[in-house]
């Protein structure tokens, strides 16, 4: 037993517990005990650090499968900016560099290559593309595109010029009954100058900026458009200046002062005063207005199809002038097929200058067309060539585009007088020249709105298409007849008229001819009857009593 017994030696002698174990023993286990159960730990949290990544994926996994399975799985899914959002990874940027071209979570992820350089910018996404695939029920909705004249334009125009301009009337026509329609005449030769240019005038003239208002504007010729430039920029305290060519009369003239306008006159025609005009614009810093077909003027002339639309209910058809530029049949039929696409829009221009209807026919605008009509009859519509947004709207909007004659025009300013007791121009007659022509059956039993557009003649001008109009619609005759150079025989002949009832306007008595008989006289007489019945009982009568009778061509 000694043998076994271990030595401790004189310095390492120690003292036994009464249970007879060593206390320094038990403390020499203590450094390996801790060692233990920190490697333990590691170990537990090593493992719950790589379970939870697990875990987390498997529910990924079974709500991915659980919404495939859903008849709404797009529609579940986050959206950010029009476009699927991503989920955030479940690992540190830092730690995918573990993994490096091994397969992430049982093969799910691969990690190629990750840099982390800072927080990314956020970038807009265009929205999602829809799916080429539609239903058979479904219809695909054109892109809509961009107008160059639009409604809310012209309402905006109508808001903002109520104050300067006048909402004309648009009244029931005594016509009517003759023609066999309601005809409701829209007076826009009521305005101050006469004419509806006023309306896109005031809106061109109020959007203009107060740099170019302070410098002033200029404008060339007598025209309608002139006349509204020159009233209503006075009235917006905008300096005006107004170029006339030498050949203009002096009522014209004195009309262009009293508006306030500085008159010049320059030139001896048109183009003259044209040129003059934009020199001194040039020079001065003027803003040379010439009538075109920009939005702002086209709107303004709108604002008289918003009126129509709202004066006549139930409205049919609308006859407007299309002259020169056709600003104001394009700019009425964009309100009016706006309000009631059902509504005819019908244009009428003169037959000695049919512009738009050659337009038509070759699918563009016309700007020269080789054709010298009556200038002093329409000279205000043939100043001016057709502008390209004028003919587009035209060509999309205007259902019906018809030209009238001289003869027609001058009979209808000769309507007005007696029916309606108005003095119109020719612009302003054409609407009704169309009526009385015959040139629309359809709209018999319809209610039809006829604008009056203008109403700038000079008197002279007017008693001279009053005199054409009168011959024109057989109220005014003028005949030859031979007579025995005998006393009483010229008598006969006015008693014959007199119980006719006919009224005696002109007579010539010529005792010497090449071609009289001997002991005969021509007589030429000048006769205003009521109306074609009355000129034509006339004529009969007039046949019988005298073989020698000859009625003058008209």
């Amino acid at each position: 037993m000694a043998s076994h017994q271990r030595n401790w030696g004189p310095a390492t002698e120690r003292s036994l517990t009464p249970s007879g174990r060593d206390p320094g023993r038990n403390k020499a286990l203590l450094p390996a005990f801790f060692a233990l159960a920190y490697y333990f730990l590691r170990l537990l949290v090593s493992f719950i650090l790589f379970m939870l990544p697990r875990a987390s994926e498997e529910e990924r996994r079974g709500a991915r499968r659980s919404s495939t399975k859903g008849p709404t799985s797009s529609k579940t899914s986050h959206v950010c900016n029009g476009a699927l959002s991503r989920r955030t990874t479940l690992i540190e940027p830092e730690r995918l560099k573990d993994f490096g071209e091994e397969d992430l979570l049982n093969g799910d992820v691969k990690t190629w290559e990750t840099k982390v350089e800072g927080t990314p910018e956020i970038q807009l996404k265009d929205p999602p593309k829809t799916s080429k695939k539609r239903d058979s029920g479904s219809t695909a909705v054109p892109k809509p595109t961009s107008e160059y004249l639009r409604f809310e334009d012209i309402s905006a125009a109508a808001f903002k010029i109520q104050s300067g301009i006048q909402k004309t009337p648009c009244t029931y026509s005594r016509l009517s009954k003759q023609y066999g329609m309601e005809i409701y005449l829209k007076k826009e030769h009521l305005h101050y100058t006469g004419s509806a240019k006023e309306r896109g005038v005031l809106y061109l003239l109020s959007s203009l900026t107060l740099e170019k208002q302070k410098k002033g504007v200029i404008v060339a010729t007598d025209c309608n458009f002139s006349m509204a430039v020159a009233h209503h920029a006075v009235e917006l305290k905008i300096p005006v200046f107004v170029i006339m060519p030498a050949s203009c009369s002096p009522p014209r003239l004195r009309t262009y002062r009293d508006y306030g306008a500085m008159v010049i006159s320059y030139g001896s025609t048109a183009r003259d005063s044209f040129n003059h005009a934009r020199h001194l614009a040039k020079e001065n810093g003027y803003l040379c207005l010439e009538e075109d077909d920009s939005a702002v003027y086209l709107a303004g002339l709108g604002t008289m199809g918003m009126e129509i639309h709202e004066q006549v209910p139930k409205l049919d058809a609308v006859i407007v002038p299309a002259g020169g530029q056709c600003g104001l049949l394009a700019g009425t039929a964009v309100a009016i097929k706006h309000l009631n696409s059902r509504i005819m829009v019908i244009g009428v221009e003169p037959e000695g200058y049919p512009l738009l209807l050659q337009s038509l026919k070759i699918d563009g605008p016309v700007k020269d067309m080789h054709i010298t009509p009556n200038n002093k009859l329409y000279g205000d519509l043939v100043e001016h060539s057709l502008g390209t947004h004028n003919f587009q709207l035209a060509k999309k909007l205007v259902d019906k585009v018809i030209s009238v004659s001289e003869e027609d025009s001058l009979v209808a300013m000769l309507r007005f007088q007696e029916f309606e007791r108005a003095t119109v121009d020719t612009e302003g007659a054409m609407g009704l020249a169309a009526i009385l022509a015959g040139q629309l059956p359809e709209l018999k039993g319809k209610k039809v709105a006829v604008v009056v557009s203008s109403a700038n003649m000079e008197l002279d001008l007017v008693r001279q298409c009053v005199d054409r109009a009168l011959v024109l619609d057989d109220r005014v005759s003028k005949f030859t007849v031979q007579l025995g150079d005998f006393p009483g025989d010229m008598a006969k002949l006015l008693d014959m008229l007199a119980r006719e009832d006919v009224r005696l306007l002109d007579v010539c008595h010529r005792s010497h001819g090449d071609r009289a008989d001997l002991f005969k006289v021509q007589v030429e007489c000048v006769v205003e009857t009521r109306d074609k019945s009355q000129a034509g009982q006339l004529r009969r009568t007039l046949s019988e009593r005298y073989p020698t009778l000859r009625w003058l061509d008209r």
